[in-house]
């Protein structure tokens, strides 16, 4: 058994690759990431398309998204077309069920021929163009949360970035942990600490958010006390999985 969508504004052909998704993923060797997830980019109909593979949850999840929670396909996919502008287009999604359980999931885009993440430029401090690049991002940024966006994994990985002539044109990927509501300046400030910036960059695009956004004399500060937060955060945890894993 399946459930499926398609966006209305592709071409119908497309349920059939849709449909055939497993055979198509299976068969296709251009993988591009491979961890607890998968995305391959495959090609039809002259559209290059990237797939993404959710991991088969664990038992109890497999119920959960089945009746209780949307699955995480499904999520990427309703969110892409309720953000549209800030992300590739969503082409559908597929669920593919064993009994009551949900097995597979797959998430399909059109590819975003992006030319940099905002990684590069966060972690090199001699890329062209880099401070311009930084408020723009910042601007982008400001864009997304005066729509009430706030991106859970808004991390450099996630945040593509094509050059068009002078302009830089952004993207965000994996949307499926989103939430929608009016952000406040803790909210805002907060979204920035996944990035593990240098505090110098961080002032960069702290400060340019601030020149168009009405923000406390604090928001630079707290913009760079959360990024500290989150990094403490994680080598804490990387510290006890160490412990338990040596014991």
């Amino acid at each position: 058994m399946y459930k499926y969508k398609i966006n209305e504004q592709v071409d119908s052909s497309f349920k059939e690759f849709v449909l055939n998704i497993q055979k198509e993923f299976l068969h296709n060797s251009q993988s591009i990431h491979k961890a607890r997830n998968e995305l391959k980019v495959i090609k039809y109909a002259d559209i290059n398309t990237i797939v993404k593979s959710f991991k088969v949850p664990n038992l109890i999840n497999q119920i959960v998204y089945a009746y209780f929670r949307d699955s995480k396909a499904k999520r990427s996919y309703e969110h892409s077309l309720l953000i549209a502008k800030f992300t590739p287009k969503a082409i559908a999604y597929i669920e593919f069920y064993s009994s009551i359980f949900l097995k597979q999931s797959y998430f399909i885009s059109e590819k975003f021929e992006y030319d940099f993440t905002i990684r590069e430029v966060l972690f090199q401090n001699d890329f062209e163009d880099r401070e311009e690049i930084l408020k723009t991002f910042a601007r982008f940024t400001l864009e997304l949360h005066n729509d009430n966006i706030f991106h859970f994994d808004y991390s450099p990985g996630n945040i593509l970035i094509k050059k068009e002539n002078s302009t830089f044109i952004f993207k965000i990927v994996d949307i499926n942990r989103m939430k929608f509501f009016k952000l406040s300046q803790e909210d805002r400030a907060k979204n920035f600490s996944k990035l593990w910036a240098d505090e110098k960059s961080l002032e960069i695009i702290a400060n340019e958010y601030a020149q168009h956004h009405k923000c406390d004399e604090d928001f630079i500060k707290q913009v760079i006390d959360f990024t500290e937060a989150d990094k403490k955060g994680k080598q804490l945890r990387n510290n006890m999985k160490k412990i338990f894993l040596n014991r």
